[in-house]
């Protein structure tokens, strides 16, 4: 279907659903880099700590995996290049942007390979095991990137955990009434 969608239908005739994701995971990776930039590091519960945007961040894995759904992978790279490139502009965040941006897309390549091929097999465990192969990958890239040390990688794994977690639930609680 997402083939369809972005091959066919002209810009302006896209399905609202579609549009409205995009802007979502774009704001998701917008915001993820605005938080660490205004708040840098915060506590998450259990005496861990971790960058502000990883509870953006922790929502955006399962966004993605919705815009794969409704869209392709040309639409989660470019909300991807899009939310990062917003980044950029923001002031103190460039060097968020750019770890970011690089660790978003790598981490969609480890994403890919595992919600494509379990997408067969049911929606929940596709989403729940790509999000965690996808933010890990993005952890441990992002912090290397923007800090050069792991030192907060228990607290981005929980942070991003919690956000998996609570979007999945209330997805699947959707999905079921509908």
């Amino acid at each position: 279907m997402g083939e369809y969608i972005t091959k066919y239908i002209p810009l302006h005739k896209l399905p609202i659903k579609l549009l409205a994701l995009f802007m979502a995971f774009v704001a998701t990776v917008w915001g993820a880099n605005w938080t660490l930039a205004q708040w840098g590091i915060v506590g998450i519960g259990f005496g861990l700590t971790a960058p502000a945007g990883v509870f953006f961040a922790g929502l955006a894995f399962t966004l993605r995996d919705f815009l794969h759904e409704l869209g392709n992978k040309r639409w989660v790279i470019g909300a991807i290049l899009l939310g990062a490139g917003l980044s950029f502009l923001l002031e103190d965040a460039q060097k968020f942007a750019i770890a970011s941006g690089i660790a978003f897309l790598a981490s969609e390549f480890a994403d890919l390979l595992i919600y494509t091929p379990l997408r067969k097999r049911g929606w929940l465990k596709a989403v729940a095991a790509s999000n965690v192969v996808g933010f890990t990958a993005d952890s441990v890239l992002f912090l290397w990137l923007a800090f050069g040390s792991l030192a907060f990688l228990q607290g981005q794994l929980v942070g991003k955990g919690y956000m998996t977690i609570g979007a999945i639930a209330l997805l699947w609680l959707v999905r079921r009434r509908l």
